[in-house]
């Protein structure tokens, strides 16, 4: 790595962006990647950090105006035409989008798009472009690369597809990578192994990588230095492990303070309640040897999606689900709620057997439950007002008279800590923290029993996901509903849940007192996704390991 000072591969001085709005989505950024480094640009949603990574390469949106300056290799190429920017996109500088789906094409093989972009660098036969292909799946180390390049997006993993995405940006041979939060929707084992692996590629090829992420864990894994914006302004940078040791100004700080952290075994003596003590009597769910089955059995097809779990959450106790990606986490909490169906073992609700009562019983038991999705601007109607979108359950179950709904509208805003005349407004004219309130106030406008909350805060920036988190354990307490809280964020399951049970291939490997199982796992699985959390500590970084050669 050379001296980003001294010898900088990129530099961005003064760099400004706005569009029609009154405040700037960029309004001052300067910064420097040197060749070889890792730079981390952190900060929350609106800071401007993907906007900065998108004017390196001219990827504004339209109306976007942009001005000062951003030199490659000592060439400027902000306001570049596009018949220009076309020498250094892919070749000299490549982009890694989010969502690996997205970025992919489901229709192309994964052979056909990596020949394609390596086409687009320069003339090459099939034979050459296939050859090359397989090597660069071998580089972002997939197993039996000659076979996957005629597999289908959808027939890969969610790492695999990120790899794939990889292997693309890096068809080009580029000397500066642009990974836009790449790890972000992976699960905590293979988000590990693609930020050993881009380190790996820095290592080996001497790619630069300007790092765009909100998960302090990340930065403190993988990056030399970081640079901290705020509302479009540098407001702090530095080499990671000065940064994280002592950070200079208040924004920072806060950042930091925000991480949720796992304990180590000296930390967690006993295991703290959250909720209500445990109840005696009734179990508020049971899940007795459950299994569930996706696809058709009679065409040979079927899959185990859950397979012979057996669960217990009593009256006002927070369970939470963890495990990887198909692990069978998001299928019992909707099997909770009877939208699945159940190919064997009983699903019981307050006492009652879910998949046995008739329809209008099972209405009844689903008033009790409620729902708080992942997204929630996929979960609120645009079209309607935030009060018309709480008080939508209550109108539909006829509850209370037009003046009781409104002021229960009212206050479940107070409750979540938002003003009455948020009401009024539209969920686009909130932030995602401020979203995410309103889909937790409505999941609770019929007083529920039971909640099922699927990955409530992974799109949440680390200081919003604190505060909603903080809510979530007040209100919890407050209300005393039971609650299955599904995430792939061991921190944060440790943060709010009672119990755990940690899932593999739709069995149940381990489950307990939170504090017990992540500080004494028991099984091999659960040790591993412990040690696949990113530590935001640069002091404790692991160290890399060595290079797995796969066989082209």
């Amino acid at each position: 790595m050379t001296d980003p000072v001294t010898d900088p591969l990129l530099v961005v001085d003064h760099l400004a962006i706005s569009f029609a709005h009154p405040r700037p989505a960029v309004n001052d950024v300067s910064l420097r990647v040197g060749r070889g480094e890792v730079l981390a640009l952190v900060g929350e949603s609106g800071s401007g950090k993907s906007m900065t990574a998108r004017a390196v390469l001219g990827l504004l949106p339209p109306g976007a105006r942009a001005s000062g300056s951003i030199r490659f290799r000592g060439e400027e190429v902000l306001g570049l035409p596009e018949a220009e920017l076309s020498r250094f996109r892919g070749s000299r500088i490549a982009m890694v989008f989010q969502e690996p789906q997205t970025a992919l094409n489901p229709v192309r093989t994964v052979g056909w798009q990596l020949r394609e972009a390596l086409r687009a660098h320069a003339p090459v036969s099939r034979a050459a472009a296939r050859a090359r292909a397989v090597e660069l799946l071998s580089q972002v180390e997939i197993p039996d690369p000659e076979e996957r390049l005629d597999h289908y997006p959808h027939q890969l993993s969610g790492g695999q597809k990120q790899r794939v995405v990889l292997a693309l940006a890096l068809a080009g041979e580029p000397e500066l990578l642009l990974a836009d939060e790449p790890t972000t929707a992976l699960d905590v084992t293979v988000q590990a192994e693609i930020l050993a692996l881009l380190r790996r590629i820095r290592d080996r090829t001497g790619t630069s990588i300007l790092l765009i992420t909100h998960n302090m864990g990340v930065v403190a894994e993988i990056a030399d230095r970081v640079v901290v914006l705020q509302q479009g302004d540098v407001v702090e940078e530095g080499d990671t492990r000065t940064l994280f040791a002592a950070p200079q100004y208040p924004y920072t700080r806060q950042l930091l303070a925000s991480v949720l952290r796992l304990p180590t075994p000296d930390d967690v003596p006993a295991a703290p309640l959250r909720g209500v003590p445990e109840q005696a009597g009734t179990p508020a769910l049971r899940f007795s040897d459950v299994h569930v089955r996706y696809g058709s059995s009679r065409r040979g097809r079927a899959f185990p999606a859950v397979n012979g779990v057996s669960l217990e959450l009593a009256p006002g106790r927070v369970l939470g689900l963890v495990g990887e990606s198909g692990s069978g986490k998001t299928t019992l909490g909707r099997l909770t709620a009877g939208l699945v169906p159940l190919a064997a073992g009983r699903v019981e609700v307050a006492g009652e057997d879910l998949f046995s009562v008739g329809a209008r019983r099972r209405r009844e038991l689903r008033r009790d439950l409620a729902f708080v999705h992942q997204d929630p601007e996929a979960s609120l109607d645009p079209r309607m007002t935030v009060g018309a979108s709480i008080r939508e359950p209550l109108d539909i179950h006829g509850v209370g008279t037009p003046a009781e709904r409104r002021a229960r509208v009212l206050e479940l805003l107070e409750a979540v800590r938002l003003p009455a005349d948020v009401a009024d407004r539209r969920p686009r004219a909130l932030s995602g923290g401020q979203r995410q309130r309103i889909a937790l106030a409505r999941a609770l406008v019929l007083r529920p029993t039971l909640l099922v909350a699927d990955e409530p805060t992974s799109a949440l920036d680390v200081s919003v996901q604190a505060d909603v988190l903080a809510l979530f354990r007040s209100l919890q307490q407050e209300l005393g509903f039971a609650c299955v809280f599904i995430s792939h964020d061991l921190a944060v399951v440790h943060q709010v849940a009672d119990e755990v049970a940690v899932l593999r291939r739709g069995e149940v490997v381990e489950s307990g007192l939170v504090a017990d199982v992540f500080s004494r796992p028991q099984h091999e699985y659960t040790a591993r996704l412990l040690a696949a959390v990113p530590v935001p500590d640069p002091a404790a970084r692991r160290e890399p390991a060595p290079l797995v050669e796969v066989a082209s």
